[in-house]
């Protein structure tokens, strides 16, 4: 089911919004040029102390994937835009990345873990996954669990009502790259691009 384009705006203006002030944050945090991309959020402390579930019932953390670096969005499956387009934009630029690809992790973090149980979590970012050499995990928790992880990492999410009665997930939409110590490293727009992705993450492999 596809939801209105006003509200898919709404949730646009907002996660745009919330990205420009990590932006701001995170450009007042560098005191060095960088070659990423993205802003360079390394002195920061985003993206610390959470613990989520995958979606094959393992306890993750941000140093779950030693040897790898991490891209981690904040999603859910009943998206209608956003999260499809930022996911297959990952899928893409792990397809550009080539043999490096196997050495990115990409997670998910669901912001509707109520409605998003575990095989439904698999059976979507299957959908993304298929013939990469990487896998695509989704994560969830109990609502305090996702509260705290939003608030590691400054990321905003809010239940919408809809007209039809349910709701929908009004959420941060941009990418959070993980270098292969756990630390957060950059942040990057969902509309950067695949190459853009492509780009800082391999600068985090080499």
């Amino acid at each position: 089911m596809r939801f209105p384009n006003l509200h898919l705006q709404t949730t646009q203006r907002r996660a745009k919004l919330l990205f420009l002030g990590l932006l701001i944050a995170a450009l007042g945090a560098c005191s060095e040029p960088t070659d990423f991309v993205g802003s360079d959020i390394t002195s920061g402390d985003i993206g610390q102390g959470w613990t989520l579930t995958d979606h094959q019932g393992v306890a993750r953390q941000a140093n779950s994937f030693p040897g790898k670096a991490s891209v981690v969005f904040f999603g859910f499956t009943q998206c209608p835009d956003v999260c499809p387009a930022a996911l297959a934009e990952v899928a893409t630029a792990l397809q550009l990345m080539g043999e490096q690809a196997k050495d990115v992790q990409v997670l998910m973090i669901t912001v509707d873990p109520e409605r998003d149980t575990p095989p439904l979590l698999g059976e979507y970012l299957e959908a993304f996954d298929q013939g990469l050499p990487t896998r695509f995990l989704g994560l969830r928790g109990s609502p305090e669990d996702l509260r705290k992880t939003a608030n590691a990492f400054r990321a905003f999410y809010a239940k919408s009502p809809t007209p039809d009665g349910s709701y929908t997930m009004d959420h941060s939409a941009s990418f959070y790259l993980f270098d292969s110590q756990g630390k957060a490293r950059v942040l990057l727009s969902n509309q950067a691009g695949p190459e853009a992705l492509a780009q800082d993450l391999k600068a985090l492999l080499n």
